[in-house]
């Protein structure tokens, strides 16, 4: 049999505040809610039509505790994971029943548009780690800048400001070996 293909992407507002519990194994699952509305116009009326899917999303383990944490009833969020379906026999009837439901691998909460709604609490902000922290790369010049005939002003490179203060045209031919860079 060959390999499938599962991945979902909503996005929506939440549809009401997550519902947290624990597992008997200790491991905490949240499910939430996500109301994702459609628009289209009617060909035959010309009128606009919506309609509104409520798509229930479960999180475990630390997306869980996210949830718990900042997401509240109609807070916008992006949730990205797989479409599962479980089986399980309902305890008063007996019988048989499926649940179909999309368990969350990410989760990414977004802006409302109104500034009051954008709070999510105390989210730290990410500090960056010394040994794993780069800073992002300006576009390289396609000549080197340390020297050679046609190594130019960083001025016209385009991602520099104007008043970038420091030109290296003027270091003339070298190897690149005994170059003082100003900085």
């Amino acid at each position: 049999m060959s390999r499938g293909f599962n991945k979902v992407i909503l996005m929506g507002n939440l549809a009401r505040d997550p519902d947290v519990r624990h597992t008997p194994s200790k491991q905490k699952v949240a499910r939430i809610t996500v109301a994702v509305g459609r628009q289209w116009k009617n060909k035959v009326t010309g009128e606009l039509q919506t309609q509104t899917d409520f798509i229930p999303v479960v999180a475990w383990a630390f997306l869980a505790d996210i949830c718990e944490r900042y997401l509240r009833k109609g807070k916008p969020v992006l949730v990205e994971g797989r479409m599962q379906v479980r089986e399980y026999e309902d305890p008063k009837t007996g019988g048989r029943k499926w649940a179909t439901e999309v368990v969350a691998e990410n989760l990414t909460m977004l802006p409302s548009g109104r500034r009051e709604d954008d709070s999510y609490g105390d989210i730290p902000a990410p500090r960056p780690q010394a040994s794993s922290y780069a800073p992002p790369q300006a576009k390289q010049p396609s000549a080197p800048a340390y020297g050679g005939p046609d190594a130019g002003s960083l001025r016209d490179d385009i991602d520099f400001e104007e008043d970038f203060p420091l030109d290296f045209s003027d270091l003339g031919d070298s190897s690149g070996d005994d170059v003082d860079v100003p900085f």
